[in-house]
């Protein structure tokens, strides 16, 4: 089987189809270089001197590990210089990016969670980073937090990469879902799955079963439904899954089915969720929607949000089709 390059599957697209603006293709492959250089400091670990607390906090209130501050200059170092982009956002940040006056500017905007699932970088647990391209907004002359403000139907392209077993990304620019390897020998990203998608049914659910007495009731209801098994209202047996990073989990539904939950809860009632809308639920709302799946935050679509703020919040539902419409109905009820 001729192996197919991120490189080559790129310039085909935007030769053949006409899919991919040659700016876009370039901007990709320096995020996918940059996730090659996140992949080889989590492989080298404790012996890179990068494992432990930065002793830092990030925008969010969040303590922040070594490994999370590194994959945040990676991704801002990598891009800076490309002359694809006007600005980035990164959920490590308090404000933007905007690319330095020596520079030049191009017409995307790159918002990136650089490191997803920090709580088990110390322990050898997938974790991932989590990135967004946006066009800049037609005469923007310096870039602020407003022209950010997109909702994620405008996204032009979103993907992960998580660091695993294998280091793999995953990659939408509109066009279905496909995911590449990392040949670590080589160097080079392979093309190892086309077109994935999301069985509509599924029998696993991931979600947080610890917070469930905070739960609303939609959300209890939907769980208990799946707990009660064959002898309940779903006639059927689940499975919980929960890794605590998100690419992970959503590494997992993408190539076998399942539901991730992310909801509010009552700890905090005017939160509307934890995760943020602009660098994890957008990316992986338009992953999963390209792969034949559904994401909402409970109430509408979350690629319909209108967002209002760079670190918005929102509850999150997404993954099997029928699934995410049955936990959305309960709360419409």
């Amino acid at each position: 089987m001729k192996r197919v390059s991120l490189t080559q599957y790129l310039v085909e697209e935007q030769r053949q189809n006409n899919k991919i603006p040659a700016e876009l293709r370039l901007l990709i492959e320096v995020v996918a270089r940059a996730c090659k250089s996140i992949s080889h400091a989590v492989g080298k670990g404790a012996l890179g001197e990068v494992l432990g607390s930065a002793g830092s906090e990030n925008v969010q209130g969040e303590v922040q590990k070594k490994l999370d501050v590194l994959s945040n200059e990676i991704l801002l170092e990598a891009n800076e210089w490309g002359g694809h982009l006007a600005a980035m956002a990164s959920e490590e940040m308090e404000t933007i990016h905007p690319i330095p006056h020596r520079y030049p500017k191009g017409e995307y905007m790159l918002l990136f969670d650089p490191l997803d699932g920090s709580s088990n970088i110390d322990v050898n647990v997938s974790i991932g980073t989590i990135f967004s391209v946006l066009k800049a907004p037609d005469g923007m002359q310096e870039p602020t937090e407003k022209d950010f403000l997109q909702p994620g139907t405008k996204q032009v392209a979103a993907g992960y990469a998580v660091y695993g077993p294998q280091t793999v990304l995953v990659l939408t620019t509109g066009d279905g879902v496909n995911c590449f390897t990392l040949d670590r020998e080589m160097g080079s990203w392979v093309l190892t799955q086309r077109n994935m998608q999301i069985p509509a049914d599924t029998k696993e659910f991931a979600i947080n079963a610890s917070n469930a007495r905070h739960w609303y009731p939609p959300v209890k209801r939907y769980v208990d439904e799946l707990l009660a098994g064959k002898t309940g209202a779903r006639g059927k047996d689940f499975n919980m899954r929960w890794i605590a990073s998100m690419v992970a989990d959503v590494h997992r539904i993408l190539n076998r089915g399942g539901i991730f939950m992310y909801p509010a809860d009552a700890r905090e009632p005017d939160k509307p969720g934890k995760l943020r809308l602009m660098y994890e639920a957008n990316p992986m709302a338009f992953l999963v929607e390209q792969a034949g799946g559904a994401a909402t935050n409970g109430k509408q679509r979350i690629m319909d949000i209108q967002p209002t703020k760079l670190h918005e919040r929102v509850a999150v539902f997404l993954g099997s089709k029928n699934e995410v419409e049955r936990v959305t109905g309960y709360h419409g009820e």
